[in-house]
């Protein structure tokens, strides 16, 4: 008290700095801050686990209800515990200890490593087409990516190919500006074949090394949509052979399991090269992000994180796996 008056710095505890320190979450841990009540299951999951000194049905009940609870989703849930039993066998397990490490190290492979965007190498403009259902996050997720790419010191184009909705021409515009990436578009209902080759001749002029061209939303039931979507591959394979270098499917994580149904259909009919999972903030269930990448079999290239700019962060599946077991 004494020290307060007389301008006197109380002494400074060097171990309990060295304690608050060690509880900062490190930098990864902080970007993933985001997975909030996902986390929250998965911590419970994995205390849960540790602290068991034996392996008994409950245990593995629980487990299994903990992964559909968090939207692993049924397929992938199943999966996981035949491998975990398969692993628990082999390797003469005991503890949940040793059950947690299992499990942790089967997700991180479930996801397969980090991917980064693949960009051309035989020529100087790279094309990203981008996909997805109305109400994705579709839009506003090749803004973000635009914007994270400019950043990086690439030149960036985007096509407006959503021509179906002069909402969502408009709405592709405003972003644009918002991040300084100009927009190639047409009026409403135009062929938006003729959009992305406007876009492809534009970039060139300019000297873009990146295109992102965006589709109208879209569900798999629609022929028409899907024919539309082959006939833009076609476009852009006319004047870039090797194109599109990437084909990504925008879904909303809050869709869950629904969602899977209409990524599968896009998968099976165009072909994907990866995905981008949105709105990760506003779901307990990101599990999820396993069950896409099991059914699948295309990695996660970023998720969405809320609705700033820099709310778009590359994915990577060890950090995603090691921050969802974190104590808070």
């Amino acid at each position: 008290m004494l020290n307060r008056f007389f301008g006197q710095k109380p002494q400074e505890d060097p171990k309990k700095d060295q304690a608050q320190e060690q509880d900062k979450p490190t930098p990864e841990q902080q970007r993933m801050n985001f997975l909030g009540r996902t986390r929250q299951l998965f911590t419970r999951l994995g205390n849960t686990v540790q602290e068991t000194d034996t392996l008994t049905d409950d245990l593995w009940d629980e487990l299994e209800e903990s992964l559909l609870a968090a939207d692993v989703g049924p397929s992938t849930t199943d999966w996981l515990i035949e491998r975990l039993r398969q692993r628990v066998e082999e390797e003469h397990m005991r503890t949940g200890s040793q059950v947690q490490r299992a499990l942790r190290e089967e997700l991180a492979s479930l996801l397969g490593p980090s991917s980064s965007l693949r960009f051309a190498k035989q020529s100087p403009l790279t094309v990203i087409l981008v996909i997805g259902v109305n109400g994705s996050g579709k839009t506003t997720s090749i803004a973000k990516m635009a914007s994270r790419l400019s950043r990086e010191g690439h030149k960036v184009l985007l096509a407006a190919g959503d021509t179906f909705r002069a909402a969502a021409i408009d709405q592709l515009k405003e972003w644009g500006e918002r991040v300084g990436v100009p927009v190639i578009s047409q009026h409403p209902n135009s062929d938006p074949g003729a959009v992305v080759y406007d876009a492809i001749q534009a970039a060139q002029t300019r000297g873009s090394d990146v295109l992102i061209v965006d589709t109208a939303g879209r569900l798999h039931t629609k022929f028409n949509l899907m024919e539309e979507l082959k006939k833009i591959n076609k476009v852009i394979q006319k004047f870039i052979p090797d194109g599109p270098h990437e084909l990504l499917m925008v879904i909303d994580a809050t869709t869950g399991q629904n969602a899977l149904l209409q990524a599968r259909k896009f998968a099976e009919d165009i072909g994907l090269t990866g995905v981008i999972i949105t709105k990760m903030d506003s779901t307990a269930k990101g599990g999820f992000a396993f069950a896409v990448a099991d059914d699948l079999g295309v990695p996660i290239k970023f998720i969405g994180t809320g609705e700033k700019v820099e709310n778009l962060i590359p994915f990577d599946p060890q950090s995603f796996v090691t921050a969802l077991f974190a104590q808070e």
